[in-house]
């Protein structure tokens, strides 16, 4: 019995790859070059950073590859959700201690 798994191919990794430095780059510059300031800066980069993890997921780890089970996904989404709630909880205790200080 063989399983072949998908791989993605060359040109599908150099766009990554590409695409990986510039939005790496962007925010950089920005901030290098002080294109912007407080809080668009920090939008900005925060607009890459969720853009350069799409980039990772759909060129590197082949997430929207296959039609077999989703467990994978549901994985990635529940990650997602921890990580959101720990970073926001965490920020939400942060503010109100700086009020009570």
């Amino acid at each position: 019995m063989s399983h072949q798994e998908s791989h993605g191919s060359v040109k599908a990794y150099v766009t990554g790859f590409i695409a990986s430095i510039v939005l790496t780059i962007i925010p950089l510059v920005l901030t290098l070059k002080h294109v912007l300031t407080g809080t668009a800066l920090i939008v900005a980069i925060i607009t890459m950073a969720v853009l350069q993890l799409l980039v990772q997921l759909f060129f590197f780890m082949h997430i929207r590859d296959g039609e077999k089970p989703r467990y994978n996904v549901w994985g990635l989404i529940l990650g997602l959700f921890i990580v959101i709630v720990i970073v926001a909880g965490s920020m939400w205790i942060m503010a109100f201690n700086a009020q009570v200080a």
